[in-house]
């Protein structure tokens, strides 16, 4: 199984992140999901195969179905010569690889937080209310179960950081770092996405524990960007197999988060190479989660 680490266009290069090459096309961006896997803050040296086409894939489903409760960055996904040709017509051709995991979008002023919402205690959420009895520095309710459905949905911001850990938002460092107005929109619209998508992946089989969401603006409108609840941004459970009161299987990277803590290794670059084993069981996991909330297989042939 072929992976794409790494992207080389003729382009002007505007950003590389952990996953996500992004490219100058004009007065827009074209956006370029590797195959690189990331955990624990540290890009790992192999990949996973098809990841970057189930999150590129997966943000698009997800953005038009959300048109309706906050606009988004996606003009198209790039499945397609043709459709590159019309935002770049002198440079041609483009390189096949980047079909199926590309996005052409709008250029935004991204807002420097991570929009994190929460529906259910997992991750670092328990492990802190286990320790204080708070979530994101609020207090929350006493009797809480790993892994319960919490009694009211979470707005959860972080900062957005360049490297390293975000940092939890308390409601007023929010407000001192975008204004009242900015919050109140970004917890409103956070919230309205990922009550949407939880109800629409219940009834396909998958719990969506949290999530995560960044915004920008365009033309003065405030609209979502970056990527919407893959595997990548979100906590993805199996709702037939979901018990209270333990972790449960998620369509993520947990088994290489797993694997990587079972060797010892001290979390600093670089990283170990993972095991054909965790590749194959990561790539499945991701597809998965593409086939149950699409109804679709993975598309491999573009043109």
């Amino acid at each position: 199984m072929s992976v794409q680490l790494a992207t080389s266009l003729k382009l002007p290069l505007f950003v590389k992140g952990k996953v996500r090459d992004t490219y100058k096309l004009g007065d827009k961006l074209l956006i370029v999901a590797t195959d690189r896997i990331s955990a624990f803050d540290v890009v790992l040296p192999n990949g996973i195969p098809d990841k970057g086409i189930v999150l590129n894939q997966l943000s698009a489903f997800w953005f038009a179905r959300t048109y309706h409760i906050v606009h988004n960055h996606m003009i198209e996904s790039v499945e397609s010569q043709r459709a590159l040709t019309r935002y770049s017509p002198n440079h041609k051709p483009f390189p096949s690889s980047i079909m199926g995991r590309s996005m052409v979008v709008t250029r935004a002023e991204r807002i420097p937080v991570e929009c994190v919402v929460r529906g259910y205690i997992a991750g670092s959420a328990w492990a802190e209310y286990r320790k204080s009895g708070t979530i994101n520095g609020q207090k929350a309710p006493k009797g809480l179960k790993e892994s319960g459905a919490l009694p009211e949905t979470l707005f959860t911001p972080t900062t957005k950081a360049e490297s390293g850990h975000d940092i939890p938002l308390t409601p007023r460092e929010l407000n001192n770092l975008v204004g009242s107005e900015v919050a109140s929109e970004l917890q409103e619209k956070s919230i309205a996405l990922y009550e949407f998508a939880r109800h629409y992946a219940e009834e396909h089989d998958i719990i969506i524990a949290d999530t995560k969401f960044e915004f920008g603006y365009a033309d003065n409108e405030l609209i979502l960007i970056d990527e919407a609840l893959t595997p990548d941004s979100s906590r993805f459970w199996d709702r037939n197999n979901y018990i209270v009161g333990r972790p449960q299987a998620s369509y993520d990277k947990q088994p290489v988060r797993d694997w990587l803590t079972s060797t010892g290794w001290d979390k600093q670059p670089p990283a170990p190479s993972l095991p054909a084993g965790i590749v194959s069981a990561t790539a499945k996991r991701y597809r998965q989660a593409y086939y149950l909330l699409t109804g679709r297989r993975l598309p491999h042939v573009f043109s």
